[in-house]
């Protein structure tokens, strides 16, 4: 099975698959959360968004409890506070046993410094190609438009 043929639900809880969220084009795949110093970022992963960028955030509450929320509770705060319309997914783990299919082959792809694993705090990114193949990682402190993560997304196919 590809990765794009995971299966996963979105925020409203109705079956999809990765391939459908991305539309089988290039995509930036993050883990989010509504609590975190780094949810600022929700700005640049939404302007990515309006420029066109496929964007599919995955809601985890993994890394101090910073995505409490329901899945209606996330979805008034990304839209009222962040403006956010990419698509996001049911709140998932992206770690450990009960780490979803997705991020399973997601952690094995290494880093810019060659470093593979557990995603080690919210907002750390992936970029995949259009066939669902792990291009590139950025730790969660790089930010979405940085040059080496549009690099990626430019450069992916």
């Amino acid at each position: 099975m590809s990765l794009l043929d995971t299966p996963i639900a979105n925020l409203q809880g109705e079956p999809t698959t990765l391939g459908a969220l991305t539309g089988g084009k290039p995509a930036l795949l993050v883990n989010v959360a509504s609590k975190c110093g780094l949810t600022p970022q929700y700005s640049a992963l939404e302007k990515l968004a309006e420029d066109g960028v496929t964007v599919v955030g995955f809601p985890c509450n993994q890394f101090g409890g910073q995505e409490p929320g329901s899945s209606e509770e996330i979805a008034e705060f990304c839209s009222a506070t962040y403006g956010v319309t990419f698509p996001l997914t049911e709140k998932i783990d992206v770690n450990g046993q009960q780490q979803h299919p997705i991020y399973r082959e997601l952690t094995a792809a290494p880093d810019t410094k060659g470093d593979a694993g557990e995603v080690q705090w919210n907002f750390e990114k992936f970029v995949i190609s259009s066939n669902g193949e792990v291009v590139a990682r950025f730790r969660p402190q790089t930010a979405p438009d940085d040059p080496a993560v549009l690099d990626a997304l430019n450069n992916a196919s």
